[in-house]
């Protein structure tokens, strides 16, 4: 009996390689980099499954390019890549990769609230440079974090899991969300409005999917009703926030800073953003832990094998597919 033939868009960590090449016959793009439309429906045509990555979009053409596809593995808890509806339309069960990615995220966008509080990117610059001339009581003075207020953008895993570490800090926790959330509730979290989180928050950060209604729904008008001491954190979407009105913010203080892993127009930044101080830039390394990226890759890999053994992956997105 021939083995299933899978295609990996990018290449992945080892640990889900070896899952799939133990039973199927495996090919990965060469070389470390996106690959462009053209490429990417070429490669797929005689796919019988597809791991792919956020960069990768996976709709009707996608569907029609690879006429053998029994399954498509995202490797990533996102999922807006993906029209979800067309797959399921065409009963191609479509996967994510939630879960293993929860506590590396959360930590990084602690780590982008204090960088931007207490101006850790700018000091260290000033130490490298030479131009410290030693200490003095009016330097680099930040903001404080302890017992000031969170305000997050979202309520699911990653959200949950930055308030859980936020009891460290004695942070009263604000949420804005489409629904209540018991366990942030247990956590003394209070949902909020949209308007009240802007206005009440000391450190807002965005855990929300992109949806049609969270699209830029941190704009000037959103930057305007914020404190002028704020800080404003992103691990979850880009074009969450207007990055051309978030840079506005910056420049004129709307805001004190903020912190970014994601990007309206990834790789591309709006322009004048690498130019504000008050800003610390990452290159989208929410998950970029060892045990995050290796759980991420086995995870993608048992979804993937799951579809083309025709069972239920673990964390499919349209379980209508296998339920008609």
């Amino acid at each position: 009996m021939s083995r299933p033939h899978v295609y990996v868009t990018r290449r992945i960590p080892d640990a889900g390689l070896r899952l799939l090449e133990a039973v199927c016959e495996v090919r990965v793009n060469p070389e470390d980099r996106p690959l462009s439309r053209a490429e990417l429906l070429a490669a797929v045509a005689q796919a019988d499954g597809v791991i792919g990555l956020l960069t990768d979009r996976i709709d009707a053409e996608f569907f029609e390019a690879a006429q053998r596809l029994k399954g498509y593995a995202n490797y990533a808890v996102g999922f807006d890549n993906i029209d979800v509806a067309e797959a399921t339309r065409r009963r191609i069960p479509v996967s994510n990769t939630p879960d293993v990615l929860t506590l590396a995220t959360a930590e990084l966008a602690w780590a982008l609230l204090f960088a931007v509080a207490r101006r850790v990117v700018e000091t260290d610059a000033a130490m490298r440079s030479g131009a410290w001339s030693g200490w003095g009581p009016l330097q680099f003075i930040g903001l404080d974090v302890t017992g000031k207020t969170l305000g997050l953008f979202g309520a699911g895993r990653i959200g949950l899991a930055m308030a859980r570490m936020a009891q460290g800090f004695a942070m009263p926790i604000l949420y804005c969300n489409r629904s209540p959330n018991p366990a942030m509730e247990e956590l003394g979290a209070r949902r909020v409005s949209f308007e009240e989180l802007l206005a009440a928050s000391d450190f807002i950060s965005i855990h929300s999917p992109l949806t049609p209604q969270t699209r830029h729904v941190f704009d000037h008008a959103a930057f305007s009703r914020m404190k002028r001491t704020a800080v404003l954190v992103n691990t979850a979407r880009g074009p969450v926030i207007k990055e051309d009105d978030l840079v506005a913010a910056l420049r004129e203080g709307l805001i004190a800073g903020a912190g970014l892993d994601v990007y309206e127009f990834e790789p591309r930044m709006a322009e004048g953003l690498a130019a504000c101080a008050n800003a610390v830039l990452l290159p989208h390394v929410g998950s970029a832990t060892h045990s995050a990226r290796n759980g991420m890759a086995e995870l993608a890999a048992q979804n993937l094998l799951a579809m083309l053994r025709g069972d239920r992956p673990p964390t499919i997105l349209n379980p209508d597919v296998l339920d008609r």
